[in-house]
């Protein structure tokens, strides 16, 4: 960890909904000031999407269980080793990896190559005088005994929706953006499953703070569910890791007085209406980055 480089990771499953608590971050940068070095987990994947889809159709032919969540398709050591530099040293290295035709566009007229869809940009250092280094995906929390990325992370948050909820977000993304039935993301949460349980669910033991979406409407079966419960169809479940409260100066019964309806469920944790989740993020969060970089400028 570092006072003068620090690292801020948002970490959860596909179809968490991690990146409302991307934007909430985004936020408080621009009126804090705070320039960060961003980087997206997919941009640490092992493979391209065509030699992903290579390496699962072999894994598949002979019985291995192979995943974006599991060690195989990933580089957990680079990651390690971005975060450890990052606060060693403020710098490190970083690529991209194109999601889309407009991402491509955008980054080959910036580097005057001609990568496509589902690629990665060369690796190129980050930029120098950043603030601090922001990471959302998968992994902000991964540990084995090879490799132990939450230990260079100043700031773990979590974004845990219910199992249910998650599927159900999943699939209807998939289905939104990809194209995807539901019955091939139904096969993609199976073949995922042991590395979930194995990395991806770890990771929230590890977090400072948790974010746990609960609906109020019956989703019984995600597998049917065509209609993702808003927000007011909702509680979040607001977790602090023991210790964080008095890391982060968390003031509760400022949080409770201020959050109309809320009220405390365990001595760690505060449950609030879906709706102020956006709300609640920035009482939580904008004090904890001010002071992260008061702490940097001391």
């Amino acid at each position: 960890m570092s006072k003068r480089h620090p690292v801020v990771a948002v970490t959860g499953s596909s179809g968490a909904g991690t990146s409302t608590v991307k934007r909430a971050f985004e936020a408080i940068f621009i009126r804090e000031g705070i320039r960060p070095a961003v980087v997206e987990g997919d941009s640490y994947h092992r493979y391209a999407r065509t030699e992903m889809k290579a390496a699962m159709e072999k894994a598949l032919s002979i019985g291995e269980n192979f995943s974006h969540f599991g060690p195989e398709a990933n580089l957990f050591d680079k990651l390690e080793e971005l975060f450890k530099v990052y606060g060693e040293t403020g710098g490190g290295e970083k690529r991209y990896y194109l999601h889309s035709a407009e991402e491509a566009a955008e980054h080959n007229g910036r580097l005057g190559t001609s990568l496509a869809p589902g690629q990665f940009t060369p690796w190129e250092a980050i930029s120098p005088n950043t603030d601090l280094l922001f990471y959302e995906g998968l992994h902000g929390g991964v540990e084995s005994k090879n490799y132990d990325v939450s230990k260079y992370v100043d700031l773990l948050v979590g974004v845990v929706p219910i199992t249910n909820l998650e599927w159900i977000q999943k699939i209807q993304r998939d289905n939104a953006e990809r194209g995807y039935s539901a019955e091939a993301t139904v096969d993609t949460i199976l073949r995922r499953m042991p590395d979930y349980i194995n990395y991806i669910c770890p990771q929230f033991s590890r977090t400072d703070i948790n974010f746990q979406r609960v609906p109020t409407v019956d989703t019984s079966n995600p597998f049917i569910c065509r209609n993702i419960p808003t927000p007011d169809e909702s509680f979040v479940i607001i977790h602090f890791r023991k210790g964080a409260r008095e890391k982060w100066g968390i003031d509760f019964p400022y949080l409770l007085n201020m959050i109309q309806g809320s009220f405390m469920s365990s001595p760690t944790s505060i449950v609030i209406n879906g709706g102020k989740m956006g709300f609640a993020m920035e009482l939580i969060l904008a004090p904890i980055m001010h002071r992260m970089i008061e702490g940097k400028n001391k």
